[in-house]
């Protein structure tokens, strides 16, 4: 005879369940701390949360991190990556029963579409991929490719010679490197170094991120490089989850881009903080949806060792 199937069940998720939502993220093989409650809420004004919650059961099996513009549904908008959290218990099977109770849930509320972000497998601490056969399986339509440059640290390929170049010159005019906690004055400087190349803003403000840093300090990490006066030449912002080293924002003034100050913070990253990490990504070199690849700024990535990592972002019709 064969085990009864429980049917499964779909639930949008409310503030009481954020304990189950936080522990059922820190113990699954895919959530970070991006997805645990404390961080998806800070924005809780900018997006309508329609997170949902999906068990068999009492036993929550899945998450979904979302929110809800109109008829579109997206696993989210405010996170660099969303898509189902599962725990080390979720099998292929389950999944597409998870995507069929989900789909005519969000169909059932009026929902049409449903955008999927989902988390690339660098930041899986087991493989999670389950739902990229049930998109296919739903003949989800693959509509943007992002292209992270990450570093697989136990096989670290050897950074270009000018990157040790730079790094040197900037320790032979006494820059140092620490790790620091002075957002604002960072800011200041990112605020003014964002305008001036990209024409554009930090996804955070500064009172965002000291409010994101004060709730996850081990997380969110900032690391300047001063001169011998102790002047900020550049800074670098890292998202730390347990497998990977994100690098969320970087910016150097013009006199710490001549000393190379943002070679000697990014070795002095790879070589000692994260030596041990298993993955450090630079993050994204792509624009206009992937379409677009910024060649300069994916050069720099490489010449520290980056190499291409696939982020996926689908639509299903729902």
């Amino acid at each position: 005879m064969s085990a009864t199937v429980r049917p499964l069940t779909v639930e949008r998720y409310t503030a009481a369940a954020r304990p189950e939502w936080d522990e059922f993220v820190r113990t699954s093989k895919n959530g970070t701390f991006l997805l645990l409650r404390g961080y998806m809420d800070y924005h809780a004004d900018r997006f309508a949360d329609c997170s949902l919650i999906i068990r068999s059961g009492e036993e929550i099996v899945s998450l979904l991190p979302a929110h809800r513009d109109g008829d579109v549904v997206a696993s989210h908008n405010g996170l660099t990556f969303g898509g189902f959290i599962v725990s080390s218990r979720m099998t292929t099977p389950m999944m597409l029963r998870v995507f069929d109770v989900v789909r005519a849930h969000l169909a059932a509320q009026g929902a049409k579409t449903l955008i999927y972000k989902s988390i690339p497998h660098i930041y899986h601490r087991l493989p999670a991929e389950e739902d990229r056969y049930a998109l296919f399986r739903h003949d989800a339509e693959l509509y943007r490719r992002d292209l992270l440059s990450t570093i697989d640290m136990a096989r670290r390929p050897p950074p270009q010679e000018r990157r040790r170049r730079g790094a040197a010159k900037a320790m032979k005019a006494g820059v140092t490197v620490a790790e620091d906690t002075d957002f604002p004055l960072f800011w200041d400087l990112l605020d003014r170094h964002l305008q001036a190349r990209y024409d554009v803003k930090p996804v955070h403000n500064v009172q965002e991120i000291q409010y994101l840093h004060a709730g996850f300090p081990q997380n969110i990490r900032l690391f300047t490089a001063r001169d011998p006066s102790g002047g900020l030449l550049g800074g670098v912002v890292i998202y730390e989850a347990d497998e990977v080293a994100h690098l969320q924002y970087a910016a150097s003034t013009p006199d710490g881009f001549a000393m190379g100050c943002l070679d000697r913070i990014f070795l002095h990253l790879l070589d000692e903080v994260f030596a041990q990490k298993r993955w450090f990504d630079f993050g994204n070199s792509t624009e206009q949806q992937g379409r677009y690849l910024n060649d300069g700024l994916i050069e720099q990535k490489e010449g520290f060792g980056g190499r291409a990592v696939a982020h996926d972002y689908f639509r299903l019709k729902l």
